[in-house]
């Protein structure tokens, strides 16, 4: 089976429960915060690893209690850490407001993942051919750019994920096998003039599409929390193609662990399994 790599961002998450999403200028009342962990490339990296495969992250964390607590995290889940950096400063934060229907909206304060730069991509000197490089886009998007090309040089397969949505080069576009997008993102694109050669279009309860072949949703039991349930796509996907599966059965997998992740709190498990 070939490796993953995931190069991106690594929050900590602030939860806060709310009856519905306030309207612009209204104040509601919530409930007591909760401290998870969370980020795109941290929660793809789980979920890569908790589908099977062998994951190596590239990120930065902040040189706080957090930011150890972080890395020591992702090793329990089996995550090789060793190119996420500690650096001065603060860990990233997300803050996250869930509704009581399951839906949330978050703001990202990047903290340490503003400084993963040009020099952390060193580390794909170790990237080998049919490996898999996933990507996001909660960092430096120059250095996103970068590590598709660097990846797809050295005969590496990109999964490139456009959240949160920006515009990129036409030639990174193209790296992207496929591009995972939602149905905001991927209209943003179209807007955009953005014509990836392989596009994956996710459609929350109406499943997903990547080209012609479509795979419907998952059944879930009783929706608790959707944060995350993205990221658990892209990593599962990540790893169904690592292991060499064909496009249905690796969106298959996919949809059946996003399907999962949306039954329980926060945007990764608890603990490993």
């Amino acid at each position: 089976m070939a490796d993953v790599w995931v190069l991106g961002s690594l929050n900590v998450d602030v939860v806060v429960r709310v009856p519905r999403h306030p309207a612009p200028g209204e104040t509601l009342i919530g409930g007591d915060p909760e401290t998870a962990f969370g980020g795109k490339g941290a929660n793809q990296a789980v979920a890569a690893a908790a589908a099977g495969a062998h994951v190596r992250m590239i990120g930065a964390v902040g040189d706080d209690a957090e930011g150890a607590a972080y890395r020591e995290r992702l090793a329990a889940f089996g995550v090789d850490v060793a190119a996420v950096r500690s650096v001065p400063g603060a860990t990233g934060r997300a803050f996250i407001a869930v509704a009581d229907d399951g839906e949330n909206t978050i703001i990202v304060s990047p903290g340490a993942n503003a400084a993963v730069g040009p020099a952390d991509l060193a580390a794909l000197d170790g990237i080998a051919a049919g490996d898999v490089l996933l990507l996001q886009l909660e960092i430096d998007l120059a250095v996103v750019a970068a590590a598709a090309r660097r990846a797809a040089a050295a005969g590496g397969r990109v999964v490139l994920n456009t959240a949160p949505y920006a515009d990129l080069p036409a030639d990174v576009l193209g790296l992207g096998d496929p591009v995972v997008a939602n149905e905001t993102e991927a209209e943003l694109l179209a807007a955009a003039g953005g014509r990836p050669e392989q596009l994956l279009v996710t459609l929350g309860a109406d499943g997903s599409q990547w080209d012609r072949t479509a795979v419907p949703a998952d059944r879930v039991g009783h929706v608790v929390d959707t944060t995350g349930a993205g990221d658990t796509y892209c990593g599962a996907l990540a790893a169904a193609l690592a292991a060499g599966l064909d496009r249905e059965p690796a969106m298959r997998a996919a949809a059946a662990a996003a399907a999962e992740s949306v039954e329980h709190e926060g945007a990764q498990p608890a603990a490993p399994r």
